[in-house]
């Protein structure tokens, strides 16, 4: 009885890849993505991660495809590497974790926040801001105001925020819930 490994043209079906042809690749899956989904789950042991390695191994296969060398190797054995240098990393990256309890998180957050606070300019001026507002507004720290500025002011969410802020995001949105509640007081 025949393999259908060796039937299968895997040459082919890459050289169809690098040229745009997706049902090219659906053969490729169909072929192997079984395989190598038991390749992925022998390295990570999780069954989710190995899905993820095998559905991201495939995006690497349709994007890579034109640099794939048939003097380098065999084209099933492209795909292959690809897949076990992908569960590989994925089983380092998890080694490398270090997992803290919630109370030592929120220090960490809250140290980073304090550090970056006190390197924080003023990106709004307020010198011109006429009314009681530009008042209140000024009492505010800076990085505060400006987190509160960003979110309704700019429309930024909590999370461009705090890329921008450079501080987490827990952190951003008690600063403007704060803000608020001191230009409550401030302005009644």
């Amino acid at each position: 009885m025949p393999d259908l490994a060796d039937a299968f043209d895997y040459e082919a079906a890459l050289n169809a890849c690098a040229s745009g042809d997706q049902s090219a690749l659906r053969r490729l899956y169909d072929q192997e993505g079984a395989r190598l989904l038991g390749v992925a789950r022998r390295i990570v042991v999780d069954a989710a991660l190995a899905e993820d390695i095998v559905h991201d191994a495939f995006i690497k296969v349709w994007t890579g495809a034109a640099s794939y060398d048939p003097l380098r190797g065999a084209a099933r054995g492209w795909i292959y590497t690809i897949t076990r240098h992908l569960a590989l990393n994925a089983v380092r990256n998890a080694a490398r974790e270090v997992t803290v309890d919630d109370d030592a998180a929120a220090a960490i957050d809250a140290r980073a926040s304090m550090a970056h606070w006190a390197e924080v300019s003023d990106s709004f001026a307020f010198a011109s801001t006429p009314g009681q507002i530009g008042l209140c507004l000024e009492q505010l720290e800076p990085v505060r105001r400006n987190c509160l500025l960003h979110a309704y002011v700019d429309g930024l969410s909590h999370s461009e925020i705090a890329a921008r802020v450079d501080a987490p995001m827990g952190t951003v949105k008690s600063w403007i819930k704060r803000s608020l509640a001191s230009l409550k007081v401030c302005l009644s």
